[in-house]
């Protein structure tokens, strides 16, 4: 739900009492009076002038009075209009990889990981209406986030997203059936797993390619991503003295099995060898993954006519106690 500010009128039509005022107004100045303006002499004796001043200010009380009804009647309110939405949303499970490899200064300045987690952010942000949640997996794999739709949630989880909180290797094939055991039941018209790692498969008892048959069985459509650049790269090795040491290693990727996961499934596998690649990886899931709003919205308001009608009502009163002094508008 999102909440956007706005101020309007209950009661517009009331509004069109405004020009009794101004024909009232447009009366006095255009009527030419047979008498004098007074109808006391005691307040002739005291200067025209004087006269004059009073009348103008009779005439603004009047005017205000007026006005103050007129748009109290027309009942001004401000408040938030809340919209609900409502939308056959698409639920997207991101399998992110954090092996320890993930780690490989390759998309400098940034590591593997701290790139993929910047995109896969952005990617969260351009949702709307659709489910998302988070696995992670390298030895093993642990939902995250499960799905929903409490963005800012998914972004802290995505933030804290680190090598070491699992066992170390790449489980690609447990990181696809806990993503799937998420979808499963997932309500939507269509269920999106986005599978990103840099790895080849070497742990976990399931088979990458079992698994992606038994999710592609339940209609999940996969994205693969496989990350890092072209041959060699600089990958921790190990701790020492000053922290982690590193090694340059070859880029190991399992393309075949990336893009049979994604054709069996009906999705597409890419490449991202830097951060833009990855980058523009998203957005074009992004683009193709898209479900279409439909919007219902209600308005809680705060009624604002109190103000209107205490102007109205002052200024009758102090009209009322000028002309209990001077004397009534000629």
């Amino acid at each position: 739900m999102s909440l956007l500010s706005r101020f309007d009128f209950g009661a517009p039509w009331w509004s069109l009492l405004l020009a009794l005022a101004g024909g009232w107004l447009w009366w006095r100045r255009t009527r030419r009076p047979a008498a004098i303006l007074f109808s006391r002499v005691d307040v002739l004796a005291r200067g025209s002038f004087r006269g004059r001043w009073l009348t103008r200010v009779l005439v603004t009380l009047r005017l205000l009075a007026i006005t103050g009804v007129c748009v109290a009647l027309a009942r001004p309110r401000a408040g938030a209009r809340a919209e609900n939405v409502s939308s056959d949303g698409i639920s997207i499970i991101l399998a992110i990889d954090i092996s320890s490899s993930m780690l490989a200064e390759d998309f400098q300045p940034l590591n593997r990981l701290e790139v993929a987690k910047t995109r896969v952010k952005e990617f969260v942000l351009g949702r709307t209406v659709d489910q998302v949640g988070i696995v992670a997996f390298s030895g093993e794999a642990l939902t995250q986030v499960p799905l929903t739709v409490d963005y800012p949630v998914l972004l802290a989880a995505v933030d804290n997203l680190q090598p070491g909180q699992l066992d170390d290797g790449t489980a690609i094939g447990t990181g696809i059936i806990t993503s799937a055991n998420r979808l499963r039941d997932a309500q939507g018209r269509s269920k999106v797993l986005i599978l990103l790692t840099d790895g080849v498969n070497n742990r976990g008892t399931i088979d990458p390619r079992t698994a992606a048959n038994a999710a592609a069985a339940l209609g999940i459509r996969m994205y693969t991503i496989g990350v890092g650049s072209e041959g060699m790269a600089p990958v921790p090795v190990g701790r020492g003295v000053f922290g982690l040491r590193y090694e340059s290693r070859p880029v190991e990727i399992d393309e075949p099995l990336l893009e049979y996961i994604a054709q069996i499934s009906g999705g597409k596998y890419f490449r991202a060898r830097d951060g833009l690649a990855l980058q523009r990886i998203y957005e074009q899931i992004d683009q193709l993954e898209r479900s279409p709003i439909r919007a219902k919205r209600y308005v809680r308001y705060e009624e604002l006519y109190r103000w209107p009608l205490g102007i109205a009502i002052a200024a009758l009163l102090l009209e009322l106690m000028l002309v209990a002094w001077r004397g009534p508008l000629p």
